[in-house]
């Protein structure tokens, strides 16, 4: 039975915060709002955490993970960012925006992409998102939860209650979050790339 967290979106407890962050480091898998709607992830090294997941969206193993971060300097430390592309994505996070880089070393093998050794990167423009991460000190491992057979990814944390509950440890009530799909921009090979025209500006990018 999985645990249900009520957290104000506007002024999150800093006591189920902490409760959060540690049932991620003791191999939980969580459900938590972001700005593109709900998110499930896990610890970034916890391949059974990983594994769970997969078997939660029934997606294959090279599944893409994304590493949502709290900040730029923590998106250093995981993916190859040089100049021009820290000052490209600086004035767009938090937000929206999913970025695509070269992993480094810090980040597993197994959630690299297996033939671009690329990672997606974000930092989500959600407070209850950021205060956890703030917590961990970590990334977290995390994909859209877009459940199998449905359309759309879930936006009602009850819904997602009733149909998780017995499979994840942590389900965090943000609020209603409608699907906003965000904005994929790939600079794996230098140049900006945008993938998927999602939430935010990405005049910017092109």
């Amino acid at each position: 039975m999985s645990q249900f967290f009520h957290i104000h979106p506007d002024n999150p407890q800093g006591r189920l915060i902490s409760q959060a962050a540690a049932i991620v480091k003791n191999g939980g898998v969580v459900v938590y709002p972001t700005d593109s709607g709900y998110a499930i992830g896990c610890a970034i090294g916890d391949k059974k955490a990983m594994d769970r997941i997969i078997a939660i969206r029934n997606v294959d193993k090279n599944h893409n993970f994304t590493l949502v971060c709290r900040d730029l300097s923590e998106i250093a430390t995981f993916a190859r960012v040089d100049n021009a592309a820290f000052r490209a994505i600086r004035a767009a996070t938090p937000g929206p925006y999913t970025f695509i880089f070269k992993g480094t070393k810090e980040v597993p093998k197994r959630v690299l992409n297996d033939k671009r050794k690329t990672i997606g990167i974000r930092v989500p423009n959600n407070k209850i998102a950021l205060d956890l991460l703030m917590e961990l000190g970590e990334p977290l491992m995390s994909s859209s939860l877009l459940l199998p057979g449905d359309e759309f990814a879930e936006s009602d944390p009850d819904e997602i209650r009733q149909r998780l509950e017995k499979q994840v440890d942590l389900v965090i009530h943000g609020g209603y979050l409608g699907e906003k799909p965000t904005s994929v921009i790939d600079f794996s090979e230098g140049e900006s790339n945008i993938i998927r025209y999602g939430e935010g500006d990405t005049s910017q990018f092109e």
